[in-house]
């Protein structure tokens, strides 16, 4: 649906629309295209992501405001984590999104990366990078933010409680991602080299956040930077509510682990 001048046979109107047409002419699993290597990338990403979330919000809240909750620590520890995490999940990404366009020549990963190495080189890994930064660093400013907010309403004791955990997710990740659609819609972009968007305007790549903008708006006009939202949205909100959901059921697991160990030793 991010695609700036798509195939006959893949324009699409809806989500639903996209989904019953892609499972009809593409097949059952071709939505769960790519799912491999986003499932290989994420691990690690997500371990830097909390781990350096954690220390820096806790780090920055004790300096700026002692023994509470500082809004500024919650956003400014986000951004830091979103480099170490960008800088594990960006090359999962170029793939993912290569193999999932509409007539992808790509049947494995294998295949994928050793294309893009062959015709690209390694940069072609992190072309999207500084992009990607410049998307996720306001998305997760925006969605550490707004989820600790909403944590200190529904959940101002802040004790393991998954309900809140959902909710808090879900609000946030539709938030932050409806703002920042324009900059996945270059991202994606930027990943994917779309070549009937670099025939339209010039030979080469499209290298640079400047260069994205640019040619986004020269093929679809202001509306061609929400494309997609729809489908950004709803996936995000599921996403983020089973990430925090999941994380802070392992955090209070094995928080509770260790005060068993150390109240038995």
């Amino acid at each position: 649906m991010q695609s700036l001048q798509p195939d006959p046979a893949a324009r699409y109107r809806n989500v639903l629309e996209a989904l019953w047409r892609i499972i009809r002419t593409e097949g059952l699993w071709r939505p769960m295209r790519g799912l491999n290597v986003t499932a290989t990338g994420a691990g690690p990403a997500h371990a830097l992501y909390f781990a350096c979330y954690e220390k820096l919000k806790k780090t920055l809240s004790d300096v700026i405001h002692p023994g509470g909750n500082s809004h500024i620590a919650n956003g400014a520890a986000g951004c830091v984590a979103t480099l170490l995490h960008d800088a594990a999940m960006n090359p999962a990404e170029v793939v993912k999104q290569r193999m999932q366009m509409y007539n992808s020549p790509y049947h494995r990963v294998t295949d994928c990366v050793r294309a893009v190495w062959q015709n690209e080189g390694a940069g072609a890994f992190y072309r999207s990078y500084t992009t990607q930064l410049t998307m996720n660093v306001p998305f997760q400013a925006i969605h550490f933010m707004t989820y600790e907010f909403l944590q200190e309403h529904f959940n101002p004791q802040r004790r393991y409680n998954p309900s809140s955990h959902v909710l808090s997710g879900a609000c946030a990740g539709a938030v932050a991602a409806a703002v920042t659609t324009p900059l996945d819609v270059c991202k994606t972009l930027l990943n994917t080299q779309e070549s009937l968007a670099l025939n339209s305007n010039f030979t080469g790549h499209i290298t640079g956040m400047a260069s994205a903008f640019r040619t986004v708006y020269q093929v679809g006009g202001v509306t061609a930077y929400f494309r997609g939202v729809q489908a950004r949205v709803i996936y995000q909100i599921p996403s983020t509510a089973i990430a925090w959901s999941v994380y802070e059921f392992f955090k209070y697991l094995i928080t509770k682990r260790q005060e068993e160990w150390r109240a038995g030793k």
